[in-house]
């Protein structure tokens, strides 16, 4: 069984703080890395899975983020699996650039039916 996962970035515009609101400086964003982070424990998740009927949601991110990234910076994001427990997954999170550590966290997933999983949530907009 797989039991870590990377995904690369390249700083972009459109991943800086001053463009996704959640700050005023030109740095990579927190919610930017988070979801770097997020998406490689999805991607390990959905290989252990290896059942296209089944897909994980997140339900909980823990992220510190500690050091910035400039525009342009080189991000590497690895998602380790330490835990499973039936439809749950457990992750350590790291992203790093090339000075160093940026930041690290947990995060939980759950396996669910993913075409009822999308009905369910489709459902709730037709009572809207």
């Amino acid at each position: 069984m797989e039991e870590s996962c990377t995904k690369k970035l390249t700083v972009g515009r459109e991943n800086l703080a001053s463009s996704v609101g959640s700050g005023s400086l030109d740095v990579l964003a927190t919610p930017a890395v988070a979801a770097l982070m997020e998406g490689a424990a999805a991607q390990l998740a959905q290989n252990i899975l290896d059942n296209p009927a089944l897909t994980t949601v997140g339900t909980k991110l823990c992220v510190e983020h500690t050091s910035p990234s400039p525009l342009g910076a080189e991000v590497e994001a690895e998602a380790r699996l330490v835990k499973t427990d039936g439809r749950f997954f457990e992750f350590e999170l790291f992203a790093r650039d090339n000075a160093g550590e940026i930041a690290r966290g947990t995060h939980t997933r759950v396996s669910v039916k993913a075409e009822k999983f999308q009905q369910k949530a489709d459902c709730k907009y037709e009572q809207i």
